[in-house]
């Protein structure tokens, strides 16, 4: 099954189960160049520096709290590699 996601240039099937829109699904298209993916420790790097940023919004007043602990918990299951299919490319 596949959901139709929009962005500037028109319309484009995404896989349903899929946490990523068009961008993603064009390049996946559009540049089909090899199986390569960005290294998990380097998407779980950017999973922390999200969480401090989360953190450090919060208690600067610049974040809503309940938007903080949602990206928290979302970099905290991205971190605990639940989410590593969700990342496909370089």
């Amino acid at each position: 099954m596949s959901r139709i996601e929009t962005d500037s240039l028109g319309q484009v099937e995404v896989p349903d189960d899929a946490y990523w829109g068009a961008q993603t699904q064009r390049s996946m298209i559009n540049f089909a160049i090899g199986n390569e993916r960005m290294p998990l420790s380097v998407l779980h790097a950017l999973a922390l520096i999200k969480k401090a940023a989360a953190r450090v919004n919060d208690r600067n007043g610049d974040l809503p709290a309940d938007i903080a602990r949602l990206i928290e918990q979302a970099a905290d299951e991205v971190l605990d590699g639940q989410h590593d299919e969700q990342f496909p490319l370089v």
